[in-house]
């Protein structure tokens, strides 16, 4: 499954809204270690465009 999130946050990384509702969407998916190689990957990945964004949702999320 964390794949397949990975797949979609790719797909709609051009639209910022798009990308937060996917972002969020995997937290109701995924277990808790998925949850923390999911974040290392998307602030590899996204921190240079969607920093505020992954702050935000990982941070309440407490991964």
């Amino acid at each position: 499954m964390l794949e397949y999130i990975k797949t979609i946050l790719l797909k709609v990384s051009f639209d910022k809204m798009l990308f937060e509702k996917e972002l969020r969407k995997a937290f109701k998916v995924l277990v808790k270690e998925e949850l923390q190689q999911l974040k290392q990957w998307c602030y590899d990945q996204f921190s240079g465009v969607y920093l505020r964004i992954l702050n935000s949702v990982f941070s309440k999320a407490q991964v």
